[in-house]
């Protein structure tokens, strides 16, 4: 099963991703994580990437949709594969679309998480991180895993803020970009909704993020 995922920041779409990756032990193929791996091993494309990287510009669709091909070709990724990060927007989803028929390999699953902008924005700004342990869930505008004051619920540790979950400006920027669906990554995955209701090649799943974890991975499953 070939899975593509979408889902603003704040929405749970990691780790409902996580949750497909052991479930269907599929690898969790990543945009960020390939251009990591192709700089570190000097590949050709990797070399070509660094340099626009290293300007602070955009990595053009001609390099990184050969990535995520070569990527998607390894041998871990016979049995299906998790693709997460990519594409950001319309023209990207097109490559890819075209990319992925050209090379044979079959776009099965698109997943979309879907949730309110504000509410995810809130997700994000509420995180607190237990200084114990960071994997204790705490967020204060979550009711499920509200903190007990100051204190983590899971431990009682001191609880503390990333600070970029609190950088305002950054959240809203992300956020602008994925929600835009003129252009933006919503109109990327409203691209694969259309196909899959004009050609049926493409199962398009929505999935409600407002839920518990529990209730949002009931969904998936349900839906698959």
């Amino acid at each position: 099963m070939n899975i593509l995922m979408f889902g603003p920041n704040g929405s749970g779409k990691g780790t409902q991703g996580a949750i497909l990756k052991e479930k269907h032990n599929l690898p969790h193929i990543e945009s960020g994580a390939i251009f990591r791996e192709n700089i570190s091993k000097g590949t050709e494309l990797g070399a070509k990437a660094k340099e626009y990287i290293d300007r602070g510009d955009l990595v053009p669709d001609d390099i990184t949709i050969p990535m995520i091909l070569d990527r998607l070709k390894q041998d871990d990724c016979k049995n299906g594969w998790l693709l997460d990060g990519f594409p950001r927007n319309k023209n990207q989803a097109i490559k890819l679309d075209e990319a992925l028929k050209n090379e044979g390999l079959d776009l099965n699953v698109v997943v979309e998480v879907v949730l309110d902008r504000q509410i995810a924005k809130n997700r994000i700004m509420g995180r607190r991180l237990c200084a114990n342990d960071n994997n204790h869930p705490n967020n204060i505008f979550i009711d499920a895993i509200k903190p007990d004051g100051d204190k983590c619920r899971v431990c009682g540790g001191e609880l503390s803020e990333r600070s970029d979950d609190q950088d305002e400006g950054a959240i809203d920027k992300r956020h602008s970009i994925y929600y835009d669906t003129e252009t933006g990554t919503l109109a990327s995955s409203y691209y694969f909704k259309d196909l899959a209701e004009k050609e049926g090649r493409i199962k398009y799943i929505t999935l409600d993020g407002a839920p518990s974890v529990q209730e949002v991975t009931a969904e998936l499953t349900s839906k698959l």
